[in-house]
């Protein structure tokens, strides 16, 4: 059976993870374009492969918007071929760095001034960008409260049985918001928390064993031997 949560069913999980995670420090970038660009190149592809790309991009001094538009697509394409799909990738950075220079004048922070809905249609509204990243852009650059939805979110939210009104994107994001305040410091760390945990421990095939939030969790005590359940309590 699948429960609505209140908000402290959402606080008392963001505590407990927190207990056993620890402050994730998330997204780890040093500018706007190390963020943005990693946010991009992160779809559907392991942080490992980004990182290659990134680091690949640094030695050829290719670390802003400017230079990233400046460099020929194909080659753009080889130094972030890591990441996987780099064509299309390539072609995403510099739609964002042209989009950029065109209408803001190549100024991040004015673009980040919008109010985030109008922040948030205006990304939208730009190829290669969907939901995602620009939830991404949006919490982790701009720093404005925009919860972050990934497989990984769905996964946890799925396997604590909680309800959700629909299966789209924002129905999730909205079990968060309507519940949690509109805080981006917290926006963050729990996204961080959520992907970390289901990255180490509520895997595809979970480890519910090792789990901190197993007494919690309906598919936690399924997955248990009754003895194994009440040992732990």
């Amino acid at each position: 059976m699948r429960i609505r949560p209140d908000h402290v069913a959402l606080e008392q999980i963001f505590e407990l993870l927190l207990e056993c995670h620890g402050p994730q420090h998330w997204w780890p970038a040093d500018s706007h374009f190390e963020m943005i660009t990693g946010a991009i190149l992160t779809q559907n592809t392991a942080w490992a492969n980004v990182e290659k790309a990134l680091n690949n991009l640094k030695a050829a001094d290719v670390w802003s918007f400017p230079a990233s538009l400046a460099l020929p697509q194909d080659a753009l394409a080889g130094l972030i071929r890591p990441s996987g799909y780099y064509n299309q990738k390539a072609r995403k950075l510099q739609n964002f760095a042209g989009f950029l220079d065109r209408e803001f004048d190549g100024d991040i922070d004015l673009l980040f001034r919008l109010d985030i809905l109008e922040l948030r249609t205006t990304l939208l509204g730009l190829w290669g960008i969907g939901e995602e990243t620009a939830d991404d852009i949006i919490l982790y650059a701009a720093k404005k409260p925009s919860f972050v939805i990934d497989k990984y979110t769905i996964r946890f939210v799925d396997r604590l049985g909680w309800r959700v009104d629909g299966d789209r994107y924002g129905d999730y994001q909205r079990l968060f918001t309507s519940r949690l305040p509109a805080d981006a410091e917290i926006f963050g760390e729990y996204h961080a928390l959520i992907d970390r945990h289901c990255h180490t421990t509520c895997k595809k095939i979970p480890l519910c064993g090792d789990c901190s939030l197993r007494e919690s969790c309906p598919t936690g005590r399924a997955n248990l031997p009754d003895d194994t359940t009440s040992a732990t309590r």
